[in-house]
């Protein structure tokens, strides 16, 4: 088991295979305690017992996703007994992800907008590395009801140059906000959005034309769609090179070749569809140094993650990389 025992090193120049930041999501937690009431709101001793588990599985970072913690309603007091929790395990929170909060969902643009701002002033005073958002919006009811979410239709953006330039002078805003306290913003690849295929994703990113604001190419969030899909490697090719963050997981995928039907199943990042092995070769050698977040639906996500993390130690570079 790989685990990292000196705290992290955040300058790029010195990592190897063994310090690469990879950090664990929390999907495996369920952010609805069994009374009813929230993770957010959960007791620091819960929250201690979660970050000995992220510990015992090998882990020293974990992503704080806005589905379980929301840092921007977190006083003072409940983010510092929270940080110093996790400190005493040994766990970084180095990346905040807010998700399901679009800039551009109807009837929210405004709400969501100033809940994204106080979401980047959370993540600086919290000292985190990256801000990572996206435009998914909150599931539809189909989607509440299905086994996996992904096999039922979510909400759309539309094909509106008024709601895309809304989106790209949102996300501007919000970007130099990021760069004002010194962080990078990743945007998430998601079906149905902006950011729902390679070449709408990069032209976005261009229009928003920020040094510190890139793409968080999870691809598979595109192959495990039960309908056609863009093929893996051309995603990846189009949008590594502007990645600044990275969210991993992988699924079995079998299709008809006419296109008449698709199944997908999560896996291993080992056993799945995409290739690592490659990705991660490619995204190393068009410059890729950032942080790369373990994730897993279904089953034991922590263990899967940790599985992942040994899988992708043996994929980076075992020397730095400069």
């Amino acid at each position: 088991m790989s685990r990292q025992t000196e705290p992290q090193n955040w300058d790029p120049a010195s990592w190897t295979a063994e310090t690469w930041p990879i950090a664990t999501c929390l999907h495996g937690f369920p952010p609805v305690r069994r009374d009813g009431s929230t993770l957010h709101d959960a007791p620091v001793e819960e929250w201690d017992e979660i970050f000995a588990q992220i510990e015992r599985v090998g882990f020293s970072l974990a992503e704080m996703a806005d589905s379980h913690i929301r840092p921007a309603d977190y006083d003072e007091g409940k983010r510092d007994e929270l940080l110093a929790a996790a400190r005493a395990r040994g766990i970084e929170i180095p990346s905040v992800h807010l998700q399901r909060r679009s800039v551009v969902m109807p009837g929210h643009e405004a709400e969501n907008l100033a809940y994204a701002h106080r979401t980047i002033d959370a993540a600086a005073a919290w000292e985190m590395q990256v801000f990572s958002t996206g435009l998914h919006q909150p599931f539809s009811d189909a989607q509440k009801k299905a086994l996996w979410f992904w096999t039922a239709e979510g909400p759309q953006d539309p094909d509106d140059p008024e709601v895309w330039d809304l989106a790209v002078r949102s996300l501007r805003e919000l970007g130099k906000h990021a760069a004002d306290v010194g962080l990078p913003m990743a945007l998430e690849m998601y079906e149905d959005t902006y950011l729902g295929t390679a070449s709408s994703a990069v032209r976005l990113v261009e229009e928003i034309g920020l040094d510190n604001v890139g793409l968080n190419p999870d691809v598979a969030n595109l192959i495990r769609l039960h309908r056609p899909v863009e093929d893996w490697r051309e995603v990846f090719s189009a949008t590594l090179p502007h990645a600044n963050y990275l969210h991993v997981k992988n699924y079995t995928r079998d299709e008809a070749g006419d296109g008449s039907w698709a199944t997908s199943v999560p896996s291993t990042m080992e056993t799945g569809l995409i290739n690592y092995r490659q990705v991660i070769q490619e995204a190393v050698d068009v410059g890729f140094r950032g942080i790369i977040l373990a994730e897993q639906y279904g089953g034991d996500s922590l263990g899967v993650c940790a599985t992942n993390q040994t899988y992708i130690r043996s994929l980076l570079p075992e020397e730095a990389t400069r």
